[in-house]
């Protein structure tokens, strides 16, 4: 019966994620105590909020509500009760195409006094497009962004809308990383250190090349270089427990990756991988090299991570610490138990379920999911007790 249950709510789930289920069925699961178990917890999935066009990045504001973006170009805030709000003023026009929009938003660390924020585009330029970082603040009210100012585009421009990476994560000395994507139709870009495409970059709050990027004064290479070498980069998350940085992206057809961020890099694509053509042809002549660092984990077949966060809260207690990564093809979220900056478990929780953009813990330390869907969700992972 235990087993009966476990499936009946995996596919409830499913179908919520899809946008085919009703907010007020998910009500009823809560009411039904339907529990899932995970190696290290006991939880239920709730449906949060609705309404959302492929949401892509969100943040929790000091006061609990969630900005989101979507695809499209909209930003919209979501209460804690769920209630989605209508699009907020003042967002640029994005490029919304294929890939591309409006992609990650963070908050600036001292965002309860200033209330700055960043977001990350893709953005239409003379030559094609590119990946462009923004600053803005957002406005008394909640309703609308001032102040917008975009403050770097990784140049040089190219045709196509694939790949635009697009994640942003603040360290703990208050420095951007901006992980930027290969474009997809020119990976060899990614090794160029003439270039800004396939590479993390490592920023001060206007833009500048941050102190202390291992490529500064260098002639011939771009100082906002952090490390370089990725390919569609759409992970990005400070590990709590050693203030290190860690990187997830996109392999091909397989060879999908989290890295350890160490200043100065190569993470080797497209020179080294795991991964082979979408056609099945042979990308690399072998997966690793002595000066290309090797990923922490990789998978065979493609697991497509996108968002990813360490969780930290106390609602999970057998979490914490643990690194999440939401998944598209792999339809699911990955749990990584981590030890210092080693992965040593994975467990792999509502495999084929969810088509999932992002994970964000929230500052009630539950886990929220955004479904990657034209009738779009945020789902949230409530603790039961065992």
């Amino acid at each position: 019966m235990a087993a009966a249950r476990r499936q009946a709510l995996l596919a409830l789930a499913g179908a919520l994620a899809a946008g085919l289920v009703a907010p007020g069925r998910a009500q009823s699961l809560r009411g039904a105590g339907e529990v899932l178990r995970s190696e290290a917890a006991h939880f239920r999935v709730v449906a949060f909020a609705g309404g959302l066009e492929h949401p892509w990045g969100a943040a929790f504001l000091p006061d609990g509500h969630l900005l989101v973006t979507e695809r499209p170009g909209r930003m919209r805030m979501v209460s804690p009760m769920g209630k989605v709000s209508p699009p907020l003023g003042g967002v640029p026009a994005v490029a919304a195409s294929g890939q591309g929009g409006l992609l990650d938003v963070r908050l600036a660390p001292d965002f309860a006094t200033t209330r700055e924020l960043y977001f990350c585009q893709a953005a239409r330029v003379s030559g094609g497009t590119v990946t462009r970082l923004v600053r803005a603040r957002l406005a008394e009210r909640g309703t609308a962004l001032d102040m917008t100012q975009p403050v770097l585009d990784a140049t040089p421009a190219q045709s196509g809308d694939g790949h635009y990476g697009c994640r942003i994560a603040f360290d703990r000395e208050g420095r951007l990383h901006l992980s930027t994507g290969d474009r997809q139709h020119r990976p060899e870009r990614a090794q160029a250190l003439d270039d800004l495409a396939g590479k993390l970059l490592r920023l001060e709050r206007d833009g500048r090349p941050a102190a202390g990027n291992p490529f500064l004064g260098r002639t011939g290479i771009r100082p906002e270089i952090y490390a370089y070498g990725l390919r569609n980069p759409q992970g990005l998350a400070v590990n709590p427990a050693t203030g290190s940085l860690w990187e997830a992206e996109m392999g091909p057809r397989g060879g999908d990756e989290v890295n350890l961020i160490r200043p100065g890099t190569n993470l080797g694509w497209p020179v080294v991988g795991h991964g082979t053509a979408y056609s099945g042809a042979t990308i690399h002549a072998t997966a690793s090299h002595p000066h290309m660092q090797d990923p922490l984990r990789f998978w065979v077949p493609s697991v497509s991570p996108s968002g990813m966060a360490f969780y930290d809260g106390d609602a999970f207690p057998g979490w914490k610490g643990n690194l999440f990564l939401a998944n598209l093809s792999g339809a699911g979220l990955l749990r990584l138990s981590v030890e210092g900056d080693r992965i040593t478990g994975e467990e792999r929780l509502l495999w084929g379920q969810f088509r999932l953009r992002n994970v964000v813990p929230g500052p009630d330390g539950l886990l929220y999911l955004l479904t990657d869907e034209p009738r779009g969700r945020i789902l949230r992972l409530e603790p039961v007790a065992e």
